[in-house]
């Protein structure tokens, strides 16, 4: 709740004062009690010097401390009042000479208490400070907001219309800078330019100013003098424009004596009129969560913010046409799907009235890409929005965006050859410096290597020594450390955790060991223990079969798939199959991708009887990709997180 006045802020303050004055009375009178709590005089002196604080903190008299709500350790104050009464109370037979078996017992209540509310008195200062400036802050935008709309009224009685339709044959600054690069200083030229842009500052006085305006693509400096405009619209500029206004300009260019191009203004018009300020010109936003909940100030303010998202564009772009240029389609598929597939995630789950059903936001579009082969479009990829509800991290949104493209006739190899090539020229597209210290070097052959090499290398767990030791169906005999039998029969989900178990140090390091089955727990060796360390390209090959529901299985390796996955940077940024396109084989995966599903795993492929019979009538061999563009825009242009490559990202609420 806002305080409705300066005078009551300063009310509050007052009421705050007198606590804290009182409360430092009472401790100046408590120290002396508690080195001496049989002296009656000290005792006297204590019981004297709680009474006003018990006074002001159990009456009527911080009404206008109350009235704040965000000072959570005022209630706390106020209801230890009774305590305090207590403990003056209990104070007060010493102070009337009565004898009492162990003062000292007194004095200990009475100085809790004040260690207490020091604390307390502390966070409130803290807190009251913070609310002052807001209040403060609040009231100052208030004037700048009434100065801005007195100047819009100004401007619409000079019968200019402030919020125009349209400022047409505008160029962009940087193709006019471009025009003119090779003038030297003080050179003047006759031709003139008309620019459209946001005033991003101004100086100068008298009868001359100099403005900055800035486009998307650039600055450009601007003259304004009284002999060149006309009366109405020089005064114009000088008493109307705000930092912030869009203006249109036409003026004739000539380089400045200090080399600056710049135009000096015919005409002018305001184009649009900025009723709130921009932000600070050094600063920017400083609240990195305003970045993210205002884009649009963080984007008017922040050059290197708008070379992230040009840059974002200029990946995408480069990915749709080195795709197009090979022949491959651009198609849609849905975003609201009967069910969800193709990958492992928990869904957003929505209902659709008229067709009186429970739908999903999809996922991943495979299972639909996939169709597409099956009816003949033989290369198809798809840019889009995949959705998932899963936590908020530097690396994961619930909102990302993907491009998943599909070959007929080609393996995960090929894929990974294409993938390397593809991301090669999102890197050049983005104006990637492979020589800055840290790069990552896209453009050197990726590293390969496998699941099963890459978590032994990390944590010398074999993840198939398990078929070794079969004894049964499903059955499995632990050996102890000489490689010895030791009468043992697990199934395979116990049989790895027992060899993590073996290792300690590993074993501490991953929560609900006992609960996780085979997949789970192979997923969790390889995030925990070889992910991070995977700084330069990696691609993680041979996936094994419980993780691959989608997959052709190893040619020539039992239990794994033809899968990979590429890393950079210590996080994946994509993930390939050989695709599986047998419908028997495809059917027996979903049926246990159910099983575990059904044993709590809320990111099991839901069994999708559709898409078996779209097998059934015939997929060629193909392989598939699926990259993460959100995390390779993030490592493309120097990112910290994800929300700074997501123009508008998930937030908490405030």
């Amino acid at each position: 709740m806002a305080l409705s006045s300066e005078g009551t802020l300063t009310e509050a303050t007052a009421q705050f004062d007198a606590v804290v004055a009182a409360i430092d009375a009472l401790k100046q009178a408590a120290g002396p009690f508690a080195r001496t709590p049989d002296d009656s005089a000290a005792a006297t002196a204590a019981v004297a010097a709680a009474s006003p604080v018990v006074d002001l903190l159990s009456g009527d008299r911080l009404s206008a401390l109350t009235s704040i709500e965000s000072l959570g350790d005022l209630g706390d104050l106020i209801v230890s009042a009774a305590a305090l009464r207590e403990a003056a109370e209990a104070i007060a037979p010493l102070a009337q000479g009565e004898p009492v078996d162990d003062p000292r017992s007194l004095a200990k209540p009475l100085s809790v208490w004040l260690r207490a509310a020091g604390n307390q008195t502390k966070s409130i200062k803290r807190e009251l400070t913070e609310f002052a400036a807001k209040e403060a802050s609040s009231r100052a935008e208030a004037e700048i907001l009434a100065a801005r709309r007195g100047r819009l009224d100004a401007i619409r009685a000079e019968g200019i219309d402030p919020f125009p339709y349209s400022f047409d044959g505008q160029e962009p600054i940087a193709d006019v800078r471009a025009a003119h690069a090779e003038l030297e200083a003080g050179a003047e030229t006759q031709r003139t330019h008309r620019v459209a842009g946001r005033l991003a500052s101004r100086r100068g006085q008298g009868g001359m100013s100099f403005l900055d305006l800035v486009d998307r693509t650039g600055r450009i400096q601007l003259q304004a003098t009284s002999d060149t405009l006309d009366a109405k619209q020089f005064a114009l500029l000088g008493d109307l424009v705000d930092l912030g206004d869009l203006l249109g300009v036409e003026g004739r260019a000539f380089v400045s004596q200090r080399g600056e191009l710049t135009l000096q203004i015919a005409s002018v018009e305001i184009l649009a009129k900025a009723l709130r300020p921009p932000p600070d010109k050094r600063h920017g936003l400083q609240d990195a969560d305003a970045k993210y909940r205002r884009r649009e100030v963080d984007l008017l303010s922040s050059e290197a913010s708008r070379a992230t998202f040009i840059a974002r564009s200029r990946i995408v772009a480069a990915f749709r046409r080195e795709l197009g240029d090979d022949g491959f389609l651009e198609v849609e598929t849905p975003i609201l799907q009967t069910l969800y597939g193709g990958a492992a995630a928990e869904p957003f789950v929505t209902f659709h009235n008229a067709l009186d059903r429970k739908l999903y936001l999809r996922i991943a579009p495979e299972l639909y890409l996939k169709r597409c082969l099956v009816g003949g479009l033989e290369r198809v990829f798809e840019i889009g929005k995949n959705f998932r509800n899963e936590g908020l991290s530097p690396k994961h949104q619930p909102e990302f965006t993907s491009i998943e493209w599909y070959e007929a006739y080609a393996e995960y190899h090929a894929a990974a050859d294409r993938t390397e090539s593809l991301i090669r020229a999102a890197a050049d597209a983005a104006g990637y410096d492979y020589e800055a210290e840290g790069a990552i070097r896209f453009d050197r052959p990726w590293r390969r290597v496998t699941f099963v090499d890459a978590v032994q290398e990390a944590t010398g767990i074999d993840l198939l020594a398990h078929f070794q030791a079969q004894v049964g169906d499903g059955q499995y005999e632990i050996t102890d450390d000489n490689g010895d039998p030791t009468g043992a029969v697990v199934d395979q989900d116990e049989f790895l955790r027992s060899a993590v178990r073996a290792k300690p140090k590993l074993a501490k390091q991953i929560a609900d060991l006992d609960s996780l089955s085979w997949p789970q727990l192979a997923d969790e060796l390889l995030g925990t223990f070889v992910e991070p360390s995977l700084i330069q390209p990696t691609f993680i090959l041979d996936h094994p079969v419980e993780l691959s529901p989608l997959a052709k299985r190893h040619r020539t390796i039992d239990g794994l798939t033809e899968r990979w996955e590429a890393y950079a940077n210590g996080q994946e940024i994509a993930n390939a199959f050989s695709e599986l396109n047998d419908p028997d084989e495809q059917r027996r995966r979903f049926e246990a991708q159910q099983r575990y599903s059904e044993s709590g795993d809320a990111e099991a492929q839901p069994y999708d009887e559709s898409f078996v019979q779209a097998l059934e009538q015939g997929m060629p061999p193909a392989a598939g990709v699926g990259v993460g563009i959100d995390r390779l825009v993030i490592m493309l242009t120097g990112s910290s997180t994800i929300r700074d490559v997501i123009l508008f990202p998930a937030l908490r609420e405030l």
